[in-house]
């Protein structure tokens, strides 16, 4: 099945049944990228209640908050589930901060991607090798830079099909199954922080602002994107 067929048969289903149909057609070549976000736990627990034997996999990049590390292992203890870590490359960490410092990702926009590339980038292209297709979290109301977003798209940089089961989903409506199921998340989510990326480059946002305001804030908001979903 094309992607094109694929992305037209899913277009405003509910996320299991996305999810579902995409266990079926790409079977143990169908992998699951969690950063631990809010919609990124619905998912896992989607997938451990339905029991897809759906591999797991995550980007440790030497940055993150404490908190983030603590609910990696409350997520495993909960379901009964391994999340494969994935590094960055140590001699091309140690490389960069040689070169540009510790806090590069702050003199500009290039060193900031720079740094992403190293830390998150090159090792999600490690995890997504073995497989044809990857499930994210990623909703069209998180951010102007993923307003485009459909349940199947496609993922040029890695070559790959990319599966977003909550795309159509409001925030309300992830929060809303999180306290319905006690799905386990992060509680800096409870202290401003919408969304969770690494500690140097993630702050507490008000209300109201935009989910994402609070990632590389010192950028333009059609800039705040890692590289990991160019395209979107």
């Amino acid at each position: 099945m094309t992607t094109e067929a694929l992305r037209s048969e899913l277009a405003g289903q509910a996320p299991e049944t996305v999810l579902r149909r995409a266990w079926e057609t790409f079977g143990a070549r169908l992998v699951f990228a969690t950063s631990l976000a809010a919609e990124d736990q619905v998912i896992t627990e989607m997938i451990a209640r339905n029991r897809w034997p759906i591999p797991l996999v995550t980007l440790d990049t030497g940055r993150l908050f404490p908190e983030t590390y603590d609910l990696l292992a409350e997520t495993e203890r909960r379901y009964g589930i391994r999340i494969q870590v994935f590094f960055p490359d140590r001699a091309a960490v140690e490389a960069m901060v040689a070169e540009s410092g510790i806090n590069l990702f702050r003199d500009s926009v290039a060193s900031r991607k720079r740094c992403c590339h190293v830390r998150k980038i090159e090792p999600l292209r490690r995890a997504l090798a073995p497989y044809a297709a990857w499930i994210c979290g990623l909703r069209r109301g998180q951010s102007v830079t993923r307003a485009e977003v459909s349940e199947v798209d496609d993922d040029a940089v890695n070559g790959l099909v990319k599966i977003n089961p909550l795309a159509a989903w409001s925030e309300e409506q992830v929060w809303g199954t999180i306290a319905a199921r006690g799905i386990p998340y992060n509680p800096l989510h409870d202290r401003g922080y919408p969304s969770i990326g690494c500690a140097g480059c993630t702050r507490a946002v008000r209300r109201t602002e935009d989910v994402r305001a609070g990632r590389w804030w010192w950028e333009e908001p059609e800039q705040k994107e890692c590289g990991l979903h160019k395209g979107t």
